[in-house]
């Protein structure tokens, strides 16, 4: 199969919203790359429930009942206009739907971006160096559609899909804009779901490819905390040097620059070593974690993806040691064909007047270089929220298995990254963590942080 890694979690119960806070009469300059790194933009994280209709599909990713995604609230075009857009460190185009009509828009709840009423807006030729060379990364290559612009297709995992034009544009963040960025402008989409795509407009790719914002942004590195209790935090796009206040550890990316058709080229990949439950590290030679000759087995941090999941092996040889561990503890769900989001196939039954779940191992995920992950006992489990079974309420094991989704990766995600600063430094090409209590992150920059004495 081709493509796996690009798959996301796209069902949600609620999303994590970042709001830029603008006031378009301060958006006087142009920030260069260079201006950009000397000055941070740190924004803030707030959450909203919104139905899971609302959450855009993506290229090649699975359906599933339940996920966090991230999304940014920002203006476009000149006049700006409002559109809010779901962030994706694991794809590389943004795009935006759009509407080449002058029909009148409601920008408090926009759906759409108008190019036509844009003076900055800017259609990329198909015989662009842009539309020939920068876009070889995408699932299917850019070609030229009738008018001689660069058109792009983006298909999707239940084929549906969303295809229209690259273009450039101004996109205006923090203190002041960025100008020529470019970008998807979709005009045409076919969804299985007529409610899909109802409430953002577009998505914004973070991953390491040439075309993703970051990349075109030229900030050296981005860095997110993301509440352990409210999902609140904070977002910071460049280097504010706040990250040296804390005690990050660092893994490096890995890089291969032969192309490999299980291997994502510019996903944030790092290498997992070992896997621990509490202090005991199981049983596996660090060759299982490692890609084979194909690419399948890379290791993925990924923002876009709710859970972590792991190669077979490897979580059999989880599941079997927490079970073991957590013997006499827990009360073991006991349906087999009981598996949830298709994945997860370790459940529980926990009484629901019981507020609080009994001591629960840890557990660490270890990478090259020293670094550790290591989720708490209460974020290992995860409530199944429309499950019970009499007086009781199902927990799973917040860990899938790869295997059974048809994926050759190890993919971690932003679950069992809570209360821990994420920090994405492109420039030498590494990913630093460290534990925070990140409820206090937002409070003003340079910003108050808590270092974390318990990583419980």
């Amino acid at each position: 199969m081709t493509g796996f890694f690009e798959f996301r979690l796209l069902r949600a119960s609620f999303i994590i919203t970042l709001f830029f806070h603008l006031n378009h009469q301060c958006f006087t300059y142009q920030l260069q790359p260079q201006l950009q790194r000397q000055q941070p933009v740190a924004l803030p994280l707030e959450t909203r429930e919104v139905s899971p209709d609302s959450i855009p599909r993506r290229p090649s990713k699975l359906a599933f009942r339940h996920n966090v995604s991230l999304t940014v609230s920002l203006t476009v075009g000149t006049p700006p206009q409002n559109v809010t857009m779901v962030i994706d460190t694991g794809s590389e185009l943004s795009w935006l739907r759009c509407n080449k009509t002058s029909q009148n828009k409601s920008q408090s709840c926009p759906t759409s971006f108008d190019p036509t009423r844009s003076r900055t807006y800017s259609p990329v030729s198909c015989n662009s160096t842009t539309c020939t060379t920068k876009t070889r990364d995408f699932q299917i290559p850019a070609s030229c559609d009738s008018n001689q612009l660069c058109h792009a297709v983006l298909c999707y995992a239940d084929a549906s899909s969303s295809e229209g034009n690259l273009a450039s544009e101004t996109f205006f963040t923090g203190p002041g804009q960025i100008g020529g960025l470019v970008f998807g402008c979709m005009d045409s989409t076919y969804s299985s779901n007529a409610g899909e795509d109802s409430r953002n407009t577009g998505l914004m790719g973070m991953n390491r490819g040439s075309l993703s914002f970051v990349s075109q942004m030229g900030f050296p590195k981005f860095s997110y905390c993301i509440s352990g209790s409210d999902f609140s935090g904070l977002l910071l796009l460049g280097d504010g040097n706040f990250s040296l206040a804390l005690s990050l550890n660092y893994t490096p990316l890995i890089q291969i620059s032969t192309p490999l058709p299980y291997f994502d080229r510019v996903a944030y990949t790092v290498q997992l070593q070992g896997i621990k439950v509490s202090d005991r590290l199981l049983p596996l030679p660090k060759t299982i974690f490692e890609p084979d000759h194909t690419g399948a087995g890379q290791t993925m941090v990924d923002s876009g993806t709710q859970f972590t999941f792991l190669l077979g092996p490897v979580y059999n040889a989880l599941r079997a040691e927490f079970l073991r561990q957590t013997k006499g503890i827990l009360r073991v769900l006991g349906e087999p064909d009981f598996i949830f989001q298709g994945a997860m196939d370790l459940c529980y039954r926990v009484p629901i007047n019981q507020t609080t779940l009994p001591p629960i191992p840890p557990v660490s995920l270890v990478f090259q270089g020293g670094a550790e992950m290591k989720v708490p006992g209460n974020r290992v489990l995860y409530r199944v929220s429309d499950q019970v079974r009499g007086s009781d309420s199902i927990h799973c094991m917040s860990f899938g298995n790869s295997d059974l989704l048809g994926v050759e990766a190890f993919v971690i995600g932003h679950h069992h990254q809570q209360n821990v600063w994420m920090e994405y430094d492109l420039r030498k090409s590494r990913i630093g963590l460290a534990y925070v209590q990140c409820d206090a992150a937002g409070q003003k920059f340079g910003i108050g942080m808590q270092s974390s004495p318990n990583r419980e």
